[in-house]
């Protein structure tokens, strides 16, 4: 019975859960909420990244400009049908992403947003160890293990569940406090 199998999922479940929560600002201007986004270069969708120079030159602006002028058109199609919420202003040459003050309620819905996504991210490790369990009590019902064995295999998946549940909670706590600062 390997624990390593299960303890890097609830790896991946807890690196998944970071990476939603860089996608969600916080009133400053985060270059990495562009991350997921794909623009016409073309015909292949290519990462934003890829196809223009993206920099912060105030706290809450994000600029992004275009190797080539041409592209955008394409650059500013793809923020409109994006989930970042903001509309692009281009000057011809660069785009500007301008980030508004956050209100309180916009805090609050955010900081919701924040712990459902912590709560899918618990459920998906009490899944991990669920199917861990259950692999638990299959090699003992094929006499691979004893009920001593299964047992000890058992508290270790706990701990380990324990352990990014709590992990997670940090992580959830941190990024509410980061939202909610003013």
């Amino acid at each position: 019975m390997e624990l390593k199998d299960f303890e890097s999922k609830m790896e991946k479940s807890l690196s998944n859960l970071n990476e939603e929560y860089v996608s969600i600002r916080a009133g400053r201007a985060n270059p990495h909420i562009l991350d997921k986004i794909t623009v016409d270069y073309y015909g292949t969708q290519s990462p934003l990244q890829s196809v223009a120079n993206i920099s912060v030159p105030e706290a809450r602006i994000i600029q992004i400009q275009p190797w080539e002028s041409s592209l955008i058109k394409e650059i500013e199609k793809a923020l409109m049908c994006s989930d970042i919420g903001i509309t692009p202003s281009n000057d011809g040459k660069t785009i500007r992403l301008v980030f508004p003050e956050l209100t309180e309620e916009r805090r609050k819905d955010l900081a919701k947003d924040v712990k459902k996504k912590a709560e899918n991210a618990k459920v998906a490790i009490r899944n991990i160890r669920r199917d861990a369990n259950d692999s638990i009590k299959k090699e003992q019902k094929a006499n691979e293990i004893s009920e001593d064995e299964a047992k000890q295999i058992e508290d270790k998946v706990q701990k380990l569940t324990d352990k990014y549940v709590a992990l997670i909670d940090k992580v959830m706590d941190d990024k509410t406090a980061e939202i909610m600062t003013v």
